[in-house]
């Protein structure tokens, strides 16, 4: 399965839709929760009878709402996908559909330009993760991408037995020399997990290893993967794929919102300042007007009215009247949406913050700026 990107998020938000809307579509098809067939399907069936509101509004959104039930109702593999997001504009020939390892919320959204923000969301919670699960005799090294194992390679190193030596090795000698090769496995499982990570890369390492080799094995790992070592994990190294996986989506999500938080702490030292940061949704639409953003932060689930003109894509809260070019502006459900989406196209790091009560008392939105 291909791996969402940020780059790919980039290329959908910028994309305008000039002679017809752009629909949107998330749904939720989990097998853990969506048992049937049908009920996925029913689900869906019940989004597109309450966007056939729209079709009015341009026949383009009909012919979106019809490509999307054949999608969708030929059948979905889903062994693999837990959710979708389809995007279509049919007046432009628009088509985009990404099969993702993760659940979404299900949702359709017509808007000028595709709603991204969910998959923004999912790139900014699941980074790719290795997993270095060790003993003194195997390894186990696997990599994780929004939760769906994209590597595994595995190594075995029996330790030396001397069953008949005749009692000619001293029993000193015989552990030194089982000490030896456990010295030498540990290494050659760090080096099996630095040719993965050239091959396949990974922002974030953790290690599962008895206390004893534990530290041994971290030092015996290149540079590059000691400054991603963010956790060691108690997980023995037959545990089943799942158990691994659940293991290292905990301390995913743990990493995130430790990384949040710096973030937001930032953000409050450098508002409280008045130096490179801003806060509140006004404040913030404006520097993305200046083209000065370069980290978005932004609550989870925020959302509000808002203006944007379609000749300078100038967003803000109050309308009718572009303050740049004059133009009269178009109003629209979500500018939080038109926010995130023109952060994007500027190459600004978007940060979706959960349960930041920091961040929602700033205002639920701000920015650490460039200048």
């Amino acid at each position: 399965m291909p791996v969402l990107t940020e780059d790919d998020i980039r290329e959908l938000a910028s994309f305008k839709g000039e002679e017809a809307p752009v629909t949107s579509c998330y749904l939720d098809v989990d097998g853990r929760r969506k048992i049937r067939r049908q009920d996925y399907e029913h689900e869906l069936d019940t989004l597109l009878r309450q966007a056939r509101s729209w079709e009015d509004s341009s026949p383009s959104i009909g012919e979106d709402l019809r490509r999307i039930h054949e999608y969708v109702h030929r059948g979905v593999d889903r062994s693999r996908v837990r959710g979708l997001a389809i995007f279509s504009s049919s007046a432009h020939d628009f088509w985009r559909v990404f099969e993702l390892p993760v659940p979404v919320r299900s949702q359709i959204v017509v808007n000028h330009t595709p709603y991204v923000r969910q998959l923004e969301v999912l790139v900014d919670e699941y980074e790719r993760f290795g997993v270095l699960l060790a003993d003194k005799q195997r390894a186990r090294m696997l990599v994780f991408d929004m939760g769906e194992l994209v590597e595994s390679d595995e190594l075995f190193e029996a330790l030396p037995r001397h069953d008949d030596d005749g009692g000619e090795w001293s029993r000193d000698h015989l552990q030194s020399h089982v000490a030896e090769h456990a010295h030498a496995h540990l290494r050659h499982a760090a080096e099996v997990a630095f040719k993965v990570f050239q091959e396949h890369g990974f922002e974030h390492l953790v290690i599962a290893a008895p206390d004893e080799i534990a530290g041994e094995l971290e030092r015996d790992l290149h540079p590059y993967l000691q400054e991603r070592v963010v956790a060691r994990l108690h997980v023995p190294i037959t545990a089943s794929l799942d158990e691994i996986r659940d293991a290292a989506l905990e301390v995913e999500a743990e990493v995130e919102r430790r990384r949040e938080a710096e973030n937001v702490a930032r953000l409050r030292e450098a508002v409280g300042a008045r130096n490179r940061g801003v806060a509140g949704l006004a404040d913030t639409l404006q520097a993305l007007v200046e083209r000065r953003v370069d980290t978005l932060l932004v609550s989870h689930g925020f959302q509000a009215p808002g203006w944007r003109c379609p000749s300078c894509d100038f967003v803000g809260v109050k309308g009718r009247t572009c303050p740049v070019c004059e133009a009269e502006m178009r109003q629209v459900d979500d500018v939080v949406e038109e926010a995130v989406e023109e952060a994007l196209t500027q190459s600004c790091t978007v940060e979706i913050c959960h349960g930041n009560a920091d961040l929602d008392v700033l205002g639920r939105i701000g920015a650490l700026l460039r200048y």
